[in-house]
């Protein structure tokens, strides 16, 4: 068949990433309605702790505020409110996408799998950065808040998925490319 990789390809990305993204749905669904307020998950307050690490390292001024009304966690930069990292800004999402592309490319379960948590745990670190980065120049510069939350830091993150696919297509996948 000729486009028997492609749809190859296609089933494996499709079944990983409904997989993974339903599993992460039910996890987050247990921060829906818990009746203690506990509403902020585990991973948005792992990374707003470890943005405020980062600063901290950096000597900067900085402190987090779990939010459990409404499920955030404030960034306080030099006593100041200038941001909150919600569930969208721990990148899950992101790290389920890339995750599912290079499992569709994978050719051995073990190259694979390191491949897949070397590019999860380096995107946690990225995306920290990417917090820490934001925190700071919202306090300095807020009339730039659209462009850089909504333009510089997404273009940062995915630009940085691309690489790591790319990456895995050209140096490990296994693919031969007189076959594809």
């Amino acid at each position: 068949m000729q486009y028997r990789l492609f749809f190859i390809f296609l089933i494996k990305f499709l079944l990983f990433y409904i997989l993974f993204s339903f599993l992460y749905k039910g996890y987050l669904n247990q921060y829906k309605n818990d009746l203690n307020g506990r509403k902020t998950d585990v991973i948005t307050k792992s990374v707003a702790l470890h943005t405020n690490y980062l600063l901290r390292f950096l000597d900067q001024d900085s402190k987090i505020e779990v939010n459990n009304k409404e499920g955030s966690v404030k960034m306080i930069f030099k006593e100041r409110y200038v941001a909150r990292v919600i569930e969208g800004c721990n990148a899950i999402s992101i790290m389920i996408l890339f995750a599912a592309f290079i499992f569709a490319f994978s050719a051995q379960l073990k190259q694979t799998t390191l491949y897949i948590a070397f590019g999860v745990l380096t995107l946690y670190v990225l995306n920290i950065g990417r917090v820490a980065f934001l925190t700071y120049a919202l306090y300095y510069y807020p009339e730039y808040q659209e462009v850089l939350h909504g333009t510089v830091f997404p273009l940062l993150i995915y630009g940085f998925v691309f690489i790591l696919w790319g990456l895995w297509i050209m140096k490990f996948a296994g693919y031969d490319k007189k076959n594809v």
